[in-house]
């Protein structure tokens, strides 16, 4: 693996951790997550807002 390949996973972790802790924060918070956040993560805003609580 060259090193610009191994630089941009590291950078592609770094940018999955930091939505992911984007965006737990605001669910605790209660509020809604940043689109942004979300499709880091790989998720579907709109599929999130359809989410209800229990």
């Amino acid at each position: 693996m060259s090193n610009r390949r191994l630089f941009s996973a590291l950078g592609d972790l770094f940018t999955a951790f930091g939505g992911a802790v984007a965006a737990s924060r605001s669910v605790e918070a209660g509020r809604k997550p940043r689109a942004d956040d979300l499709r880091k993560l790989g998720m579907d805003p709109a599929i999130f807002n359809r989410i209800g609580r229990f």
